[in-house]
């Protein structure tokens, strides 16, 4: 790969300089390889970046970079909570295939889940390691772990917590050759990494605390361009703007919920005559309970115990649920498997209409997602490599790994689902 190729090349170069043969041949310089498209992407996730937000701020410093690119939105994945679209964002593959999963029985623990970071697939910091790449990762958490840990100079993975600005110093000092804070050590990196990722949920919290609509998301967008306006300046300062590509999106929308569903939908299971229950992360059902129901933007339905033996249990759970007022749709195993969503979810997924929740009524306005209105978000491609005014056509989060490792000339992850945008980018050699 890259990297490699270098060192080859170096040892030719000074094999030849010293008079050097090779199978008693004098060696002749082998030609230089193309350029990559980049040296160096900047990957910013902006968790809960709803692509309706762009009409809510000027965004002066993100659309100052659109205009080395393009700005279009990119369709996320089922369930859009915050894990599995990640996790599909860094490996370029579908929850079925890299199968995070969140908000889910598990049959093996006998337990109710939340969120977990399980990949069954390698990221993208793992694949462009794994070629002579080097990373850095404020606190983009997905990839901890998975090509980026604690202490170390060519994958490194800074001190969790703090705010958007916080992750974007870490970012900033990187760029100029200055200590991290990485698990409690002071690291410096091997040089600026190929691949720096700075993850901001700034928009994530406020949503989830007011609503999609809060009043103060405005002023919390133009943080998030402050700081992406601090990212870009410290690229310039580094000398390396004009070798560097920018890749911003997000893992899912936002939306809003005032009331919930939790006492009817647990009595449309007890018309088709089971015994169902709603758990949370780490509970255990009680010994008669037939079906269990973990909620998390979505209900993932589970038959257990009677009704996991009954084949004709989903099928009429399905009819009664789905006959509820406020039900948008139930989804099967067929049309989960459709959607490529993780097998680890249950018979049914359910999904409830807008402003509604499958649990409790909230007191207040509160922020959801997970449903399948909340999977469109904004992506910005832009700088080294990318083609001006070019938006890539009907870009989804699996793309956007094998993107990232062709911008800088490698291949992409191994296990990935999606495709380079070529459309958007120029790749290794092209004359264009």
């Amino acid at each position: 790969m890259r990297i490699r190729f270098r060192s080859l090349l170096a040892v030719a170069v000074a094999t030849v300089a010293a008079g050097g043969v090779i199978g008693g041949a004098p060696l002749a310089a082998p030609a230089a390889s193309p350029p990559p498209p980049a040296e160096h992407v900047v990957f910013i996730g902006l968790d809960g970046f709803d692509a309706a937000y762009l009409e809510e701020a000027p965004l002066p410093n993100l659309r100052q970079l659109v205009k080395r690119g393009s700005l279009t939105t990119s369709s996320g994945v089922m369930t859009s909570i915050t894990n599995p679209s990640w996790s599909s964002i860094a490996t370029g593959a579908w929850p079925a295939t890299h199968q995070n999963t969140a908000y889910w029985f598990d049959t093996q623990t006998g337990t109710a889940r939340s969120q977990q970071r399980d990949l069954a697939v390698p990221t993208i910091a793992q694949s462009l390691r794994d070629q002579g790449a080097t990373v850095m990762s404020s606190q983009w958490f997905i990839l901890q772990n998975y090509g980026v840990t604690y202490g170390d100079p060519d994958g490194l993975y800074t001190q969790p917590g703090g705010t958007c600005e916080r992750r974007a110093d870490d970012a900033i000092a990187v760029l100029r050759g200055e200590p991290v804070d990485s698990g409690g050590q002071m690291i410096t990196t091997n040089g600026i990494p190929d691949l720096i990722a700075v993850y901001c949920d700034t928009l994530d919290v406020l949503g989830h605390a007011d609503g999609a609509d809060a009043a103060g998301m405005p002023a919390a967008l133009a943080e998030v361009d402050a700081q992406i306006g601090r990212i870009v300046a410290a690229v310039k300062e580094a000398g390396i703007y004009g070798r560097t590509a920018f890749v911003i999106t997000g893992d899912h929308g936002m939306g809003t919920f005032t009331q919930g569903m939790q006492p009817e939908l647990l009595d449309a299971v007890a018309a088709a005559g089971f015994r169902a229950e709603m758990l949370t992360a780490g509970r255990a059902p009680r010994p008669d309970t037939d079906v269990v129901i973990v909620v998390g933007g979505v209900g993932s339905l589970h038959l257990i115990g009677d009704a996991a033996a009954d084949p004709t249990a989903a099928a009429r759970i399905d009819a009664a649920i789905s006959a509820l007022p406020n039900i948008a749709a139930v989804y099967d195993k067929s049309e989960q498997a459709e959607l490529h969503m993780s097998p680890k979810y249950g018979e049914l997924v359910i999904e409830p209409v807008a402003g509604w929740s499958l649990g409790a009524t909230p007191g207040d306005a509160a922020g959801v997602h997970g449903t399948s209105r909340e999977l469109e978000v904004p992506l910005v491609l832009a700088g080294s490599g990318v083609r001006p005014n070019a938006a890539p056509e009907a870009p989804r989060h699996i793309d956007v790994a094998p993107t990232i490792a062709a911008l800088l000339g490698y291949e992409g992850p191994a296990g990935a689902d999606g495709r380079v945008l070529t459309e958007a980018i120029r790749l290794r050699g092209a004359g264009d």
